[in-house]
């Protein structure tokens, strides 16, 4: 079995590998041919010629797209993404004052939702179609449906702007530096509670639905049955055979959710004003800086990799007989 998931490994390695290469080449190729020059917001009517071509050799735009594209590719081979257009430092120095506040958002945004769809789920599970069960379905289905941007300005709208009780954008107030620890720490929490209501609600929905609907399928099993005539309780049924055979189906979409959280709840962090990697990609597409927005979607690629493999780990540990189905 070790053998087993370790040729697992090694085949998805690769492949992600192959895939995210694949993907930051099609980008690189795409933003060069794309309209316009990042070097142009630098131009100005007083400089001269040469100094214009000095901007353009100083963003290695002056080379033939071949060129720019094989000096691309001597630099990944170094972990080098070269330096930022806009804060003319290297790329992963940028990024990695921006991932950090991304990586611990989008953690407890998948806490949250994992608990709240746990908990409606075994809340709806106890009387299956009665009011409850059909009232918590319906409200998750329109939650899920509902765009992310149009909860967080809902939500902006009635609790900052018309009830004026929490804050609209950011991470602290300007007065959070003189502020006591406890104070300073409950006003960093207020500027987090809408973002975080924002991002976990979708998730929340989706989890919920399908733990719901996999109670359901479980429960209907003639196992569930025999274990029931033999005057086992209901509570332990529901521990020790409901859950397992639950939950391990709900491991792939669970690595699929966090590697999009980890990817950038961009939405969200544009809409809240948060210093996270959504927000810089977004910020950098706007500058046209190539370096990071080439840097910003291969460090994503690699934490949705991440996830979606660890993710297939767990469900061999759980279930042995997915090996095979996984290495095809």
């Amino acid at each position: 079995m070790k053998k087993e998931i370790f040729i697992l490994l090694i085949k998805r390695i690769f492949s992600s590998v192959l895939v995210l290469f694949l993907l930051i080449s099609f980008l690189f190729f795409l933003l060069r041919l794309s309209p316009g020059d990042p070097s142009l917001k630098y131009f100005s009517p007083d400089l001269s010629p040469q100094l214009a071509a000095k901007i353009r050799e100083s963003f290695n735009l002056d080379k033939s797209l071949i060129n720019q594209y094989s000096s691309f590719l001597l630099n990944l081979t170094r972990g080098n993404f070269g330096i930022s257009f806009t804060y003319r430092i290297p790329v992963f120095s940028v990024i990695m004052d921006f991932l950090p506040f991304t990586l611990l958002f989008s953690i407890t945004s998948f806490i949250i939702q994992l608990v709240l769809g746990f908990f409606l789920a075994s809340l709806s599970i106890k009387k299956i179609n009665g009011k409850l069960d059909k009232a918590i379905s319906q409200i998750s289905l329109i939650i899920y449906a509902a765009p992310t941007f149009v909860i967080g300005v809902l939500l902006v709208l009635i609790f900052s702007s018309s009830l004026n009780i929490l804050p609209s954008s950011g991470l602290s107030s300007f007065e959070n530096n003189s502020y006591p620890l406890i104070p300073k720490l409950m006003d960093n929490l207020s500027h987090l509670i809408m973002p975080l209501i924002t991002l976990s609600l979708g998730g929340t929905a989706v989890f919920y639905k399908y733990l719901r609907d996999n109670f359901e399928n479980v429960y209907n099993r003639t196992f569930i049955t025999y274990l029931r005539s033999y005057g086992i309780p209901e509570k332990n049924i529901y521990k020790q055979n409901v859950i397992p055979n639950a939950i391990n189906p709900l491991i792939s979409i669970a690595g699929v959710e966090l590697g999009i959280l980890f990817s950038g709840a961009l939405i969200t962090e544009v809409i809240f004003g948060l210093p996270g990697m959504g927000r810089l990609t977004i910020n950098a597409i706007l500058s046209r800086d190539y370096p990071l927005i080439i840097g910003t979607t291969f460090v994503s690629g690699v934490l949705v990799i991440i996830t979606n493999l660890v993710a297939d780990i767990l469900k061999v540990k759980l279930d042995k007989r997915l090996i095979k189905g996984l290495l095809n």
